[in-house]
Parts: C-alpha cells; sequence; structure tokens
C-alpha cells in the first residue's frame, strides 16, 4: 500500500486500473479491502482508489479527530493529493456518511455519489444499536462486538442460507489489530452524524442502494436519503446492510449502469 499525508494523517490506500477515477469507501470497519472482489470488477473501467479510513487497517490511527468531517477532509485531501479529482465516491454505511459530506464540503473531489446502506442522521433505533453494540465492545471485547454486529449486518434469510460466508466474514474481521477505544471513537462520530439540513446541497448525480432486510439502516433511513437530495434515485435491493457481499453481481450491475448513464 502507499500512503499520502493529509493535514499530518497518513491516509493508506491501494490504486487498481484506469480510466474514469472511483473512490470506494467502506464501513464502519474502515478497511478498503472489504470491498473484496468489486475492487477488481470495477477497476476493469475505472482507476478505483481504496483508502483505509483514519483509525484503521494502515492508515494512522491518532486517538482524537474522529468526526465524519475529519473523514471527509482526509479523503477529498486523497483524491486532490492524486490528482483524480472529481471521482465517483460510492461509499458503503460509514463511508456513505463520508461520501455525504464530501459533496457538500468537497464538490470538487466529487463528480458522482453512490451511497449505500446509509443514514442521513440518528434516530432513536439507531443509536440504541450501536449503544448496545459498544457496550459489548468495551464490556466483552473485539471478538464479542463482532459476532454481535454480524447478526445486524448479514440479512437473516442470508445468514440462515450462508453460515459459511458469515464465518469467513468474521474471521477476518477479527483478524487485524484493533484498539477498542479508537473503535468505541468511530461509533460515537456515526451517531453524532446528521446531514439532514445539509443534503439539499448535494448538487451531483446521486443513487441511494439499500437492502430490503438491512436491519443496521434500514430501508427507511434510505429513503429519507433519497427524499432528502434533488434527483436522487432509490434501488432497493434483496438483502441486508451488507448488500454488496451478499448481492454482488446485482449491486455492481446497478452502480455501474447509473455511473454509465452520467
Amino acid at each position: 500500500m502507499e500512503t499520502v499525508d493529509i493535514d499530518g494523517i497518513d491516509i493508506a490506500y491501494e490504486r487498481f486500473g484506469s480510466g474514469p477515477p472511483m473512490l470506494l469507501l467502506t464501513g464502519l470497519g474502515g478497511v478498503g479491502r472489504a470491498w473484496g472482489g468489486l475492487i477488481e470488477r470495477f477497476a476493469l473501467d475505472h482507476t478505483t482508489v481504496v483508502p483505509d479510513h483514519r483509525g484503521t487497517g494502515s492508515s494512522a490511527k491518532p486517538r482524537s479527530g474522529y468526526t465524519i468531517e475529519a473523514l471527509a477532509n482526509d479523503m477529498s485531501g486523497l483524491v486532490r493529493q492524486l490528482g483524480i479529482g472529481p471521482a465517483h465516491v460510492v461509499g458503503s454505511s460509514t463511508g456513505g456518511a463520508i461520501a455525504q459530506v464530501m459533496a457538500i464540503d468537497h464538490p470538487d473531489t466529487v463528480a458522482s455519489v453512490s451511497l449505500v446502506s446509509s443514514w442521513a442522521g440518528p434516530d432513536p433505533y439507531f443509536l440504541n444499536q450501536f449503544e448496545v453494540r459498544k457496550s459489548i465492545l468495551l464490556s466483552q471485547g473485539v471478538p464479542a462486538y463482532t459476532r454481535a454486529s454480524s447478526l445486524f449486518l448479514f440479512a437473516p434469510s442470508f445468514a440462515t442460507k450462508h453460515p459459511e460466508v458469515v464465518e469467513s466474514w468474521l474471521a477476518k474481521a477479527m483478524s487485524g489489530s484493533s484498539d477498542p477505544e479508537i473503535m468505541a471513537r468511530r461509533i460515537d462520530m456515526i451517531m453524532a452524524h446528521d446531514q439532514r439540513d445539509r443534503l439539499s446541497r448535494i448538487a451531483v448525480p446521486t443513487i441511494v442502494i439499500v437492502g430490503d432486510e438491512d436491519i443496521c439502516t434500514p430501508p427507511f433511513a434510505s429513503r429519507e436519503l433519497a427524499a432528502s437530495i434533488s434527483g436522487a434515485r432509490l434501488e432497493v435491493l434483496r438483502g441486508g446492510h451488507l448488500i454488496y457481499l451478499e448481492q454482488p453481481d446485482q449491486f455492481f450491475d446497478e452502480v455501474a449502469r447509473f455511473i454509465g448513464e452520467i
């Protein structure tokens, strides 16, 4: 991996392929490789940049500075330093929150946004869910937290039919070194994210994608997102929060078709 210094924070990234630029932003785990085989598929037609968020993977792990606004600045700075902007930004969950702020505060770096399994701002269900998950993290440790989180991330029907996929995801999620304190601050970061009053400022083409069995950020959160962004298109696929892992072919086709129509 390569790194760039963004305002004193080293952001690690990988770059694949050639063509129009694309930035893939993963969810709360923050490690870019979580996109799996989709990276190579997007790289067939795009210069595909896959970063690790601050606090995760090979990027810097400061003790403070965990806000969605700070991460949006990191990722916009990466696009500028690589000279690839504006880029098509595809953000899943936390990555979608980052993409929202990039499009509002750093519009020169964004050509389009694909907001996947994301949300505009917290509601009581969202806050309760993440308070419980954070409590498990801090009281029982990373393995218990990761296993508990999987209950929110995979559709129940998918987890029942494909337990081997869930176990493989768990093994990968638990394999890296994780700092519970930083993980907890990243949870606080997403609970504080609220762009409801600013989403109307997004002026680039937008698609909102969600799984119909998403337990983490249910479809009503994506309907709110799409309704708040002028011209946004909403696509509901069959699956859970990690829709890009459960339905990679359909997910890829939706994003590729959307970008191809711009």
